[in-house]
């Protein structure tokens, strides 16, 4: 979305992660978020790295899938799908998002709880997540392309100055079998 209250060169720079979680019945773990960024929207779980203590992203995704679904994954349990760099997001920040999935089935059994102070968490089919009310630049581009590259890797660049926002994919590796 394009913004004209500050110069793009002068917004901070926020790092985060997004989990995808996917169970046996190939279902997304969603939350309905309460809070800010996108609140009343849905995004998959995962947070802000800290980068003030030095966190990476990996450990960003372990401890955000521990506190927003109760599961203590490791390493192994995760991987890199995608790298997610957004100019001028709401005309407020500056995003470089990583993106990672599950290397195996979720049991649904061991998430809890399915509600907090974040917001709802729902599984759903992997067809019907493009009909929730994500943001748009999940909804055009970050969805699209974690699902076209599910055992992949890809990296985009997304350009929210312009009106409607540009983007492009400048690295694509197609899937590859998953452990």
């Amino acid at each position: 979305m394009a913004s004209t209250s500050a110069p793009s060169a002068a917004l901070p720079l926020r790092i985060a992660v997004l989990v995808y979680l996917y169970d046996e019945r190939d279902r997304l773990l969603m939350l309905h978020r309460v809070k800010s960024p996108n609140p009343g929207r849905c995004s998959p779980i995962g947070g802000k790295v800290e980068v003030h203590r030095g966190e990476s992203p990996h450990e960003c995704a372990i401890r955000e899938t521990k506190e927003e679904a109760g599961l203590d994954l490791t390493y192994e349990d995760l991987r890199l799908l995608g790298v997610v760099s957004e100019r001028a997001y709401e005309g407020e920040n500056h995003w470089l998002i990583f993106l990672f999935e599950s290397t195996r089935p979720i049991d649904p059994s061991g998430v809890g709880p399915m509600e907090f102070d974040e917001g709802r968490l729902e599984w759903v089919p992997t067809d019907a997540v493009a009909d929730l009310h994500l943001p748009e630049t999940d909804r055009r581009v970050m969805w699209p392309n974690a699902r076209r590259h599910r055992g992949g890797f890809f990296m985009v660049q997304i350009d929210c100055t312009k009106e409607p926002f540009e983007f492009r994919v400048v690295e694509s590796e197609p899937p590859r079998p998953l452990r």
